[in-house]
């Protein structure tokens, strides 16, 4: 007989909770409470770890209710010592970011604000713009997220433009510069013109903004335009003069009025609602607001100071000492105050202050960040509402048991058949979900130049993403919409009747002409509104899908015409044509190459560059 123990949690078993309690070290370190399966409920930091640890259990303590939840299920508790507090908080940032503890405090990822990545990972880095933010790259710098999207852009748009960077990932020619370089927006990457050092100095330069070191880059440059002055080196000065008033027109209107403008420092405030949080960070350097950031979390996350702190503690946790300023305004008291005061000050090098101010100035500006704090937690909750109206309109119209949380829309792209693709995009509470978009090549041998079967594509795309599907699946969706009319309705109710999947989900077709929606089986369509909330959210996700296929058939097209012409010379197969490309970059390089240049291409022998030769030299 098969007896199964359980692992009672410890509330409910005094003696191994003393013994637990007892084996932990009064020194500073971290604490991890696991669950009967071994996962990681939670994630603490303390300067003494036992009494800590202690204060959770004893009976005249009293926990919020998500706490309190947490309790219940703890059957163990690890610790790892550390030699100080600032080392024990650092730790904690970094496991909270690996294992995403349920009861932690966690800001949430959900791509609303864009982040400025700079590639230092790489030997001439990159500047781009991105809301996904992957810590693969240890050297890798994210800044951000910025609330103000259009201005992040203006400023990213506006660097590239009096900076000079790398303009292209492949060069055009591959003898020469091409015009950006004479036009001063690019040094030369492409043909070696500047070094791996030069190149970082000017990506420096241009992270400094992004830093909040706005002034210390203004006075670097006047420091060097006046030296070239001096050399009567004219023309770089009249550059490094044009950096100086585009970097000026940045702080324009920035002004922020403080007694002490210039000490450095940042604001932290909160707004939330019953299930919303939005946390928002100002950043001053002399007296000049540089930046505003933006953070969301659950409301049930923890008390106002403790979700600050985690504000502070993710946020500072990968900037360089200079970013860190020396003062930071929050609206509430942290639970370790003094902890993050020494770790930040080990971080930066020099004294760094955390304050709560009570009046005058420095209360005007966390009043000023708790307000625009608010308008972005009301805008949130506007579109909140918009989308719950939108799906339960949607539920009525289609007659739905439940909420469509996931939405599936798919379209076809193609040019009479040529380089036919299909695309799936996925929207999750009426927003779209782009971690889940997918892609497809149409491998119907039918479909090909001149003969396409938009029926037969999106057939074969609905069964290549539900042949293997399972019922209890957790990107299950509730709706599964097609941009088409009837034909493509059909074709895909087939194929789910085939998989007996057809009770699994609603199946509809959106047909562009007069937005009307057609259900299985049904010739004629619902009677509905095409401003209503619910289609409204319909023709969205049929303008993503469109939108996605699109993009992806011109990139198939635009490769397909590069490799098109090399595909008549005989012998030469797909793999020898990607090196030929890589090698030449453009099929003009290729026609201008001798035979002596093509044999230097990996895998082509002296035959077959005669063969590449006579094609493009026939006479």
């Amino acid at each position: 007989m098969l007896i199964l123990s359980t692992v009672v949690p410890l509330l409910l078993n005094s003696d191994t909770l003393e013994t637990r309690l007892k084996e932990l070290p009064s020194e500073p370190g971290i604490y991890l409470m696991r669950n009967e399966e071994g996962d990681i409920l939670y994630i603490g930091k303390s300067k003494k770890l036992r009494s800590r640890v202690r204060s959770y259990f004893q009976q005249s303590q009293s926990h919020s209710p998500r706490i309190a939840l947490m309790l219940q299920q703890v059957t163990d508790i690890e610790f790892i010592v550390t030699d100080t507090e600032a080392e024990a908080l650092a730790l904690e940032a970094n496991l909270i970011k690996q294992h995403q503890p349920y009861f932690n405090v966690l800001l949430k990822d959900d791509k609303k604000y864009p982040y400025v990545c700079i590639t230092w990972s790489e030997e001439y880095p990159r500047i781009f713009i991105t809301r996904k933010r992957r810590l693969e790259k240890a050297r890798d710098r994210y800044y951000g997220p910025y609330v103000d999207t259009h201005l992040l852009r203006y400023t990213v748009r506006l660097v590239k433009q009096v900076f000079p960077l790398r303009q292209r990932p492949k060069p055009l020619f591959k003898d020469r510069p091409c015009l950006n370089y004479e036009l001063g927006k690019c040094p030369g990457v492409c043909q070696g013109l500047i070094s791996t050092e030069d190149y970082k100095k000017i990506v420096e330069k241009i992270a400094m903004i992004f830093q909040g070191r706005t002034a210390e880059l203004i006075a670097t440059l006047k420091h060097q335009m006046e030296k070239e002055v001096v050399k009567l080196n004219f023309e770089k000065a009249a550059t490094i003069r044009d950096q100086l008033k585009a970097i000026n027109t940045l702080t324009v209107d920035q002004k922020v009025s403080l007694p002490d403008d210039t000490v450095s420092r940042d604001a932290i405030a909160l707004a939330s609602d019953a299930k919303h949080c939005c946390i928002q960070l100002f950043q001053i350097r002399s007296g000049r607001l540089v930046g505003r950031l933006g953070f969301f979390t659950d409301t049930d996350s923890g008390i106002p100071g403790a979700i600050l702190q985690r504000v502070v503690e993710e946020h500072y946790w990968q900037a360089d000492g200079v970013e860190i300023p020396t003062e930071i305004i929050v609206q509430y008291k942290l639970p370790e105050m003094e902890i993050l005061e020494k770790w930040l000050s080990e971080r930066k090098g020099k004294k760094v202050s955390i304050t709560v101010p009570k009046r005058q100035l420095k209360a005007q500006l966390i009043d000023m960040v708790e307000r625009n704090a608010n308008y972005e937690l009301e805008r949130t909750q506007r579109t909140v509402e918009q989308n719950l109206t939108a799906m339960e309109d949607l539920t009525q119209v289609l007659g739905l048991p439940e909420l469509p949380r996931r939405i599936e829309g798919y379209d076809i792209s193609h040019i009479q058949g040529s380089n036919a693709v299909a695309s799936k995009v996925v929207f999750i509470d009426g927003i779209p979900a782009k971690q889940h978009y997918r892609h497809f090549k149409i491998k119907n041998p039918t479909v090909k130049i001149g003969h396409s079967d938009d029926f037969a594509s999106m057939a074969e795309v609905i069964s290549r993403r539900f042949r293997n599907y399972q019922s209890d699946s957790e990107d299950r969706p509730n709706i599964i919409m097609i941009d088409g009319g009837k034909g493509q309705l059909s074709a895909v109710v087939a194929v789910l009747e085939e998989l007996n999947l057809m009770k699994e989900f609603q199946v509809v077709s959106l047909a562009k002409q007069k937005e009307e929606i057609f259900l299985p089986k049904e010739s004629n369509p619902l009677i509905t509104n095409s401003e209503q909330p619910g289609v409204l959210l319909l023709r969205r996700v049929r303008d993503e899908a469109h939108r996605f296929a699109v993009n992806f058939h011109r990139q198939q097209r635009l490769k397909k015409s590069q490799r098109s012409r090399l595909d008549e010379i005989t012998g030469l197969g797909f793999e020898r044509q990607k090196h030929l490309l890589a090698y030449f970059y453009s099929i003009d390089y290729i026609r201008e190459a001798s035979i002596e240049d093509l044999q230097q291409v990996p895998g082509i022998g002296k035959a077959l560059a005669k063969e590449i030769y006579n094609y493009f030299h026939p006479h």
